[in-house]
């Protein structure tokens, strides 16, 4: 082949995305990000992206918000429309499961390529700083009294704070079925919800609520982990200590698009990786709260086949499917 026409035929399949990206000169990156601005989501997306381009990898990152469902809307418009496409990514955690298994959307999770897990960290249920209740054993003792009454509110239905806030009506002998809780269609609608009084108790991974939690905003009751947090969080004592058995964590990672090839994925995977190794990849970390967790390519689409099993068994104890 004369050097010409093979210059222009890598050229054409660069143009076309079929190479990886390290054979191409830094990408455009197209995050899908399914939840409203100001979120769990939303951030560590944002974060990514930064790291990308910090990392060298990408020369700009386009964000698309398509908030609600727990995610299915993004997921639904990520896999219909991003077939094939090597610098299309969609970042996604734990909430995405349960939102599938209780509203069973459109598409499937397992069309898209799972691609790594990026952190890890527990939800924590805070009252508003104006509440009139002071801790969770108070909360507890109203919510036996009249479940109505207390107003947990939260990510999508299926949500871990909506899989928890169930599990703990369950396990202080309440029917969990009973329970009042007000599906938000992402964290920063959550957020303003809890800063206005317009719920008695609201549940969200800690760094959501960090800032908040630091000014007095917001009055910390409990944290989902079987011990307590470290940082910023370590007052802030677990459901167990408090004589709840309840445990539950949360996660976030990223995904490929449908039918990348195992080529472009693990290169995708290494970009990523390269990613968070950056300096801000790191300050984010620091900022958030947020522990890495590490977990890439086959490794973490087993996780998240384990995780679906997981919750669904959780779910199904707690009376929600």
């Amino acid at each position: 082949m004369r050097r010409d026409t093979f210059l222009k035929s890598l050229a054409a399949l660069a143009a076309a995305g079929a190479l990886p990206l390290s054979a191409q000169a830094a990408a455009a990156i197209k995050m899908m990000l399914p939840a409203n601005p100001g979120g769990g989501w939303d951030t560590t997306g944002r974060a990514l992206g930064k790291a990308l381009q910090d990392a060298g990898v990408a020369s700009s990152v386009t964000y698309d918000n398509k908030g609600g469902a727990a995610g299915a809307i993004g997921l639904a418009q990520f896999v219909n429309g991003s077939k094939g496409d090597p610098n299309a990514m969609m970042v996604m955690g734990a909430v995405m499961l349960g939102g599938i298994i209780t509203g069973k959307p459109p598409v499937n999770l397992s069309q898209a390529t799972p691609l790594a897990r990026l952190t890890s960290e527990y939800n924590v249920f805070v009252l508003p700083a104006n509440s009139p209740y002071k801790n969770m054993a108070e909360v507890v003792a109203q919510l036996k009294k009249d479940p109505g009454s207390i107003k947990w509110g939260g990510g999508s239905r299926g949500s871990t704070e909506h899989i928890a806030a169930a599990m703990i009506a369950r396990e202080v002998g309440v029917d969990p079925a009973k329970i009042n809780y007000v599906a938000f269609r992402g964290g920063g609608e959550a957020i303003s919800a809890i800063l206005g009084g317009n719920v008695t108790v609201g549940g969200s991974g800690f760094s959501e609520f960090a800032e908040y939690i630091s000014t007095g905003k917001m009055k910390p009751i409990g944290v989902t982990s079987a011990q307590r947090l470290k940082g910023a969080a370590s007052s802030i004592p677990t459901l167990k200590e408090q004589g709840i058995n309840v445990e539950i964590g949360n996660w976030r990672g990223v995904y490929g698009a449908p039918g990348i090839s195992k080529a472009q994925r693990d290169e995708l995977v290494a970009q990523i990786e390269k990613a968070t190794k950056s300096k801000a990849w790191a300050e984010a970390l620091q900022k958030n709260d947020w522990t890495p967790a590490w977990l890439s390519g086959d490794a973490f689409g087993k996780f998240v086949d384990d995780e679906f099993a997981s919750l669904r068994a959780t779910m199904a104890k707690s009376g929600m499917i």
